[in-house]
């Protein structure tokens, strides 16, 4: 047998837009409970829900906002993403995903390069100043969020009839959301995504978790990320539950309280997160919790073992995809044993097609040989916005997407990602690629060189570390100067934990620095061999 596996459904695939599936919601449970935003204690029912959706919708379109246009949003968790996620969906604008770490120079990127019209945003967070950043770049279409300016944008409204002509002149396989995902080249790349990738890929996840009304989702995982607004949102609101907002930024103890207090039967995280709030379980009544996902890097066995019966996730599932795929692919299913639900990243997801190829030859390879996991179907990205080139390397003439990760699949279908032909670095849930660090870094006025890659870390997965040639004449860097340059001007997580001062790279004969060499050595110069044993045990 090949390692090609397809999934069809006995549900068909919604036909419909984002802001026509909400209303479908609405209709059928007006009364039932929508959205929780614990930390300021307000709540919405669908009814109540839909009504701030549609008073944003209008307001957007008083401000001559149009069909495609690009709307970002930089905000950490809250109520109001949620509602502008929905309103720039009815009114056909696209939404841009802004992460909340970013710094200026990275919000500059994203403005410049998405073409952006108005941009949403907090005034604050984590000590970030928003406001600041926005004036250093001198982008003045900005609305802050708990400003005078929000509340003047929601002053303003247009005819009913208006939202309902719009809507009306909206297609599911319009563009309606760009993801920023950094390239192994250069800056990063943005996924554009339609209503029919996105509403479909987080209703067949609600599907397979067995999402009724009934259900109360609790979502500390960022809504700038498909994670949260995908899976969490869409994946809620196409079946009726509840999303129920924890914290701001993730915060264990705050998602335990907010699980029990809401009553919450579902609950995401990537494997930090479960493990942060297994560290602080004592006291909480976890008891009507039944299903959750972890997803965003691999997920420790273990890790697994005890969220299933320490936290009584009974069936809880591993997903695996990536932004560009809207995001996953594949999936473990509540009935799937222990094994599979800890050692493997599921099935194909339904109306999906994967397989595993040779990276050279691209034939797929026989069953329980590793190469590199493809997938193809409606969840598969428009293409990078206005990056032809870039979309053409990714998704092959065939509409096959190319995912960069290395696969086994077994007779059954189960894939197991053994590793990456890429760089990318998973810290913690976030994709950091190793260029983008280089390329700021190459900014210090002492650095001649550099290389980052990616170490073994117990804690987040992996951390970065930083290998540096020094410019003629110039001191030693160390780790904590390379940090101190970074902190402010990178996203913390792209900030290297670890740095090495070297004369020169290993090269192959063609002149190619050989970072899989780098990645040997740095096992042994940080002491971390037994760590990368016990997570390729």
């Amino acid at each position: 047998m090949l390692s090609y596996a397809s999934a069809t459904a006995p549900t068909p695939l919604l036909g419909e837009t984002i802001g026509a599936n909400f209303e479908r919601t609405v209709s059928r449970f007006p009364g039932r409970e929508a959205l929780v935003d614990v930390p300021t204690g307000r709540r919405w029912t669908y009814a109540e829900l839909n009504a701030e959706v549609d008073r944003l919708a209008l307001a957007l379109l008083a401000s001559g906002l149009a069909k495609g246009d690009r709307v970002g949003i930089w905000a950490p968790n809250c109520a109001e993403w949620v509602i502008v996620q929905y309103a720039t969906a009815k009114i056909g604008a696209i939404l841009v995903n802004v992460n909340p770490a970013y710094r200026a120079h990275e919000l500059a990127y994203v403005v410049e390069q998405s073409g952006m019209r108005l941009l949403i945003s907090a005034r604050s967070h984590k000590g970030s100043d928003y406001r600041a950043m926005v004036t250093e770049i001198g982008f003045a279409d900005v609305v802050y969020l708990g400003d005078a300016s929000w509340e003047a944008l929601l002053a303003r409204s247009a005819e009913p009839d208006a939202l309902r002509r719009r809507m009306a002149g909206l297609a599911f396989d319009d563009p309606i959301n760009i993801q920023y995902t950094s390239g192994t080249t250069g800056f990063p790349k943005g996924a554009t995504l339609s209503h029919h990738n996105i509403l479909n890929n987080g209703f067949f996840v609600g599907e397979l978790l067995h999402y009724t009304e009934a259900d109360r989702v609790c979502l500390p995982v960022p809504f700038y990320h498909c994670f949260g607004m995908v899976m969490g949102n869409l994946g809620a609101a196409s079946h009726g539950s509840c999303v129920v907002i924890p914290s701001p930024g993730f915060d264990p103890e705050a998602t335990l309280r907010a699980v029990q207090q809401e009553r919450c039967t579902s609950l995401y995280g990537v494997p930090t997160m479960f493990i942060a709030e297994l560290g602080v379980l004592r006291g909480f009544d976890l008891s009507t919790l039944r299903t959750g996902i972890m997803a965003g890097s691999p997920c420790p066995v273990e890790v697994m073992k005890r969220v299933v019966s320490e936290m009584n996730m009974r069936e809880v599932a591993i997903c695996y995809g990536m932004t560009e795929t809207s995001p996953v692919s594949t999936m473990t299913r509540p009935d799937d044993d222990l094994a599979r639900r800890t050692e493997t990243v599921g099935q194909v997801m339904p109306h999906v097609e994967v397989k595993v190829v040779h990276p050279e030859t691209r034939l797929t390879v026989p069953r329980g040989e590793p190469g590199e996991l493809c997938t193809r179907g409606y969840s598969v990205m428009l293409g990078y916005w206005e990056q032809p080139d870039r979309t053409a390397e990714a998704i092959d003439e065939a509409r096959w997407m190319r995912t960069g990760d290395l696969a086994t699949m077994d007779d059954d279908g189960y894939l197991n990602v053994v590793g990456r032909i890429k760089d990318m670095i998973i810290r913690g849930g976030e994709n950091v690629y190793p260029r983008e660090v280089e390329e700021f870094l190459y900014r210090h006025p002492d650095i001649s060189d550099v290389q980052v890659i990616g170490v073994p870390d117990e804690k987040y997965g992996e951390e970065l570390m930083a290998w540096i040639i020094m410019r003629p004449g110039a001191g030693s860097l160390t780790a904590q100067a390379v940090r101190d340059f970074c902190t402010g001007r990178l996203a913390h997580y792209k900030i290297p934990r670890y740095v090495h001062v070297v004369d020169s790279f290993p090269i192959t004969v063609t002149g190619k620095i050989r970072k899989v060499e780098m990645r040997a050595r740095a096992l042994d110069l940080l002491g971390l061999r037994a760590v990368a044993e016990l997570r390729n045990a």
